[in-house]
């Protein structure tokens, strides 16, 4: 699985200003949120799972090769498995999603599913990180910007309220494209921001050089 841009916002977007100690990815595919957190926190403990078996064997593949092996792990699990039998609660959930509705087909397996939602549903994953989540905990998600209402509703029912959503486009003449959404369990103020990628095809707005050059060689 090739790295995308949805990947790279959210591992450097997520709050950790709370000092999470364990962290839970689901859906981690080939492991980069979990990277890019271990890379930015001290958390001593960060889980990952991924139903995908080519991919959890990258992602376990590309944990060892970090320098964080000692504090990464990946489950080769779907969600509802690993919630049969959950430990302690986390302090984030971070999760890139599927989020593809219609069943185009890539001819690319793996790949489809990867970004097919049926896989994952929505509400699979809100009610998953409500239950393993601690009480004072994050979890964050991007999603495509047309769905955001719908999820905020949707995440409510599960008692989880948002608390930062940063908006995406792509260049300045294009509409919104994806959110980057935080939940909280607890209601309160509301934190929005807009971000846009590109100035021009190539040329980094200094927003998004910011929130990402510590995971660019050459940005």
């Amino acid at each position: 699985m090739k790295i995308g841009t949805d990947g790279v916002l959210l591992g450097a977007w997520a709050n950790i200003d709370h000092k999470p100690n364990a962290i839970l990815d689901i859906g981690a595919g080939t492991g980069i949120l979990s990277l890019m957190l271990a890379q930015r926190s001290t958390a001593e403990n960060l889980e990952a799972i991924e139903i995908d078996e080519g991919a959890y064997e990258q992602c376990v593949e590309n944990f060892e090769a970090s320098p964080w092996a000692d504090r990464l792990f990946c489950y080769h699990a779907g969600l509802d498995e690993f919630l049969e039998a959950p430990e302690e609660p986390y302090d984030l959930i971070i999760s890139n999603p599927p989020f593809y509705t219609e069943a185009v087909s890539s001819g690319n397996e793996p790949r489809d599913r990867a970004r097919q939602n049926r896989s994952l549903p929505f509400e699979e994953l809100l009610e998953g990180a409500s239950k393993l989540l601690s009480p004072e905990g994050l979890f964050s998600t991007v999603i495509p910007f047309k769905e955001e209402a719908e999820f905020v509703t949707l995440a409510a029912s599960f008692g989880l309220f948002p608390s930062s959503i940063l908006r995406v486009r792509g260049n300045p003449s294009t509409a919104l494209k994806r959110s980057l959404l935080e939940f909280r369990f607890k209601e309160g103020k509301l934190m929005e921001d807009e971000l846009t990628i590109e100035i021009k095809r190539h040329t980094y707005t200094k927003e998004y050089i910011a929130l990402t050059k510590a995971f660019y060689l050459n940005m």
